[in-house]
């Protein structure tokens, strides 16, 4: 049997390389993910292949009353350039290692496309599909090896294109707050920041909640958002882009996270007076964000999911996110299909106990 274990401080000191920045890396590995999921309440488990050096992080929740815990590898474990099959044994492997600590159950979502066999290897390990814990399963993808800026450009719609020149002529800046500048500075197109990025973070998440009530959509508490786009941003993972005016004035925004081979969108808002004004402002920051990301030589750029809930497909007309999809499609995006989210129940009892004693624990609190 594969032997896990504990990382050690040599190990612990280059884990987001080995977790974030290698090939199907997630910034939900790496050590300031991990931090964050503490303050919250979890327990993080830094495992290390002891043959390979492989790692992955596991968060683990303990059952309130009854002992034991759930576990979940949160977008892992990565794919490291390795093929669907081993990943799947990789995560049999974790189950089994966690079981000896206690878990009763173990939940895992890696972003590995579907066409992989990865979801069929899974459930042959005695892993079953759950809803997803994070928003989206799939994702709308703009490959990029092997492309420079005039091919990327040309591949976006004509309709899109107009409007990321339109708002070129208009002044429009894209401010780019990023804790991995390079010496060389924000880099052609961006402006740089007149104001600490933790100011221009609280001003996003005012626009992330305008564009929810707007979508019907919501967010979690102020603090706990700010406080992990701060770790995020000074690790290096977070790329915060704000569109303003030529006077100055906000008009829409973009987060990034840098990972893996990839750049992905994770959250994007704009004032529903931009759309009237400037409605090519949030079209030029994805055209800033992929000018960015074949700067860094990435080849792919993530342009983030939209597929319905519950259904977990592509969207269709009428639906609320067809509109989301066709604005990133515009830009030359194609649908990929991930495996998705899956779990390994471990001891079933330990686990129908840990369940009914944790919605205990929350009506406690509640009264």
């Amino acid at each position: 049997m594969t032997s896990i274990r504990a990382a050690t401080a040599a190990e612990l000191a280059d884990w987001d390389e080995r977790t974030v920045d290698a090939p199907g890396g997630h910034v939900y590995q790496s050590r300031a993910w991990a931090e964050h999921r503490i303050a919250a309440g979890w327990e993080a488990d830094h495992l290390v292949f002891a043959d390979d050096g492989y790692r992955v992080l596991a968060l683990r929740r303990r059952f309130p009353f009854v002992g034991g815990s759930s576990a979940y590898v949160p977008r892992g474990p990565i794919a490291a350039g390795e093929p669907a099959e081993k990943t799947a044994q990789r995560l049999s492997a974790i189950a089994i290692h966690l079981a000896e600590a206690g878990v009763a159950v173990v939940a895992a979502d890696a972003e590995i496309p579907a066409a992989t066999g990865y979801r069929e290897r899974l459930a042959a390990a005695g892993f079953r599909p759950i809803e997803e814990i994070q928003p989206s399963r799939h994702r709308i993808t703009l490959p990029l090896a092997g492309r420079d800026t005039d091919d990327v450009f040309g591949g976006i719609a004509k309709s899109t294109r107009q409007r990321i020149r339109k708002a070129e002529k208009d002044g429009i800046a894209v401010v780019r707050h990023d804790g991995r500048l390079p010496p060389s500075g924000v880099g052609e197109g961006f402006a740089p920041p007149s104001e600490p990025a933790e100011v221009a973070l609280d001003r996003f998440y005012d626009l992330l909640l305008e564009t929810g009530e707007r979508l019907q959509f919501s967010f979690g508490p102020r603090e706990r958002f700010l406080a992990w786009w701060r770790s995020a941003l000074r690790a290096g993972h977070l790329v915060l882009l704000e569109a303003r005016t030529a006077d100055g004035e906000p008009q829409a925004g973009l987060v990034l996270y840098r990972h893996g081979e990839r750049l992905s969108t994770v959250h994007s808002g704009d004032h529903a007076a931009a759309r009237r004004d400037h409605p090519g402002a949030l079209h030029l920051l994805r055209w800033r964000a992929i000018q960015l990301a074949l700067t860094e030589g990435r080849a792919e750029m993530d342009l983030g999911g939209v597929d319905v809930a519950g259904a977990r497909r592509e969207p269709r007309e009428g639906e609320p996110t067809w509109g989301l999809y066709q604005h990133k499609r515009s830009f030359g995006g194609e649908w990929l299909e991930l495996a998705g989210a899956h779990e390994r129940v471990l001891d079933a009892n330990r686990y129908r106990l840990g369940r009914l004693a944790a919605r205990a624990a929350r009506l406690l609190r509640r009264g």
